[in-house]
């Protein structure tokens, strides 16, 4: 996944600027769509800070502790009534797809309420409830007004208050497992691929280990496709064969090689 594909992905969000009811801070200045989505391609390889939220149920809830899986952070407010909930449908969808062929247990999900006079845990509750966030990888949470902040400006995310709600870009952002930025997802209703394809890479492509576990990850990470007939990802077996019958024969050829090396060395 290159800068460059991911900033052709960006470029939907040229249209996901939204107003909605809420009781927010006085207006300011009109968001440039073009400046937020620049924004957050310069986030892309920063480290989040170690920040401390509290989530619906009134707990606290460190970021650093999400540390060794990735993890998808999605941005809402809770008072939003047109936009914020069917993206979090689409979120749930693809979270649905991911942990249908990656496993919920391979990554984390993260909804952050930013609207600091009103995300409270009994509003985050609410929402939850309401949304069907159910995965026991999902968590709701908010934070302090400099803690979102904070953790906004880490994320490259771009919101302004206007007359009666907020404008922003729709953002999902994808997580390594070491706490930086891979990717931003824009958009209400992105394709799945763009959500997918960014997760597989934290989840399977940093794989080096030699051990079953890797090299089943590996092949998953090579053989798992998008069938757009289906609207679904599958395992290619086709590929999985093939790919089992280049490692077999990378194996019978090094055999041949290090028997050869062992015959000339005993001449």
């Amino acid at each position: 996944m290159t800068t460059a594909r991911a900033a052709a992905w960006a470029a939907t969000a040229l249209a996901c600027l939204f107003t909605v009811p809420v009781l927010a801070a006085p207006a300011s200045p009109q968001l440039d769509p073009a400046t937020a989505i620049a924004r957050g391609m310069q986030a892309l390889g920063r480290t989040l800070g170690s920040y401390t939220l509290v989530d619906m149920n009134g707990a606290s809830l460190a970021l650093h502790d999400y540390r060794g899986k990735p993890l998808v952070i999605s941005l809402v407010y809770t008072a939003c009534s047109s936009v914020c909930p069917p993206t979090t449908q689409h979120v749930i969808d693809a979270v649905n797809e991911a942990g249908r062929m990656i496993g919920l247990d391979r990554f984390n999900v993260l909804t952050v309420g930013f609207d600091v006079r009103n995300d409270t845990p009994a509003r985050l509750t609410q929402f939850a409830s309401t949304q069907g966030i159910r995965s026991p990888n999902w968590r709701v949470a908010s934070a302090d007004p400099a803690t979102i902040e904070a953790l906004l400006g880490d994320l490259g995310f771009s919101y302004r208050a206007v007359a009666g709600g907020f404008d922003h870009l729709t953002q999902t952002t994808i997580i390594d497992r070491d706490g930086k930025i891979y990717r931003h997802v824009y958009g209400e209703e992105f394709p799945l691929q763009m959500f997918m394809e960014p997760l597989k890479d934290v989840v399977y492509g940093t794989t080096t280990s030699f051990s079953f576990s890797g090299i089943v990850d590996r092949i998953k990470f090579i053989c798992t496709t998008y069938d757009p007939g289906a609207g679904r990802y599958r395992i290619d077996y086709g590929l999985v064969f093939g790919s089992v019958l280049a490692a077999f024969s990378l194996i019978v050829m090094g055999g041949l090689i290090l028997r050869e090396w062992f015959r000339s060395a005993q001449a």
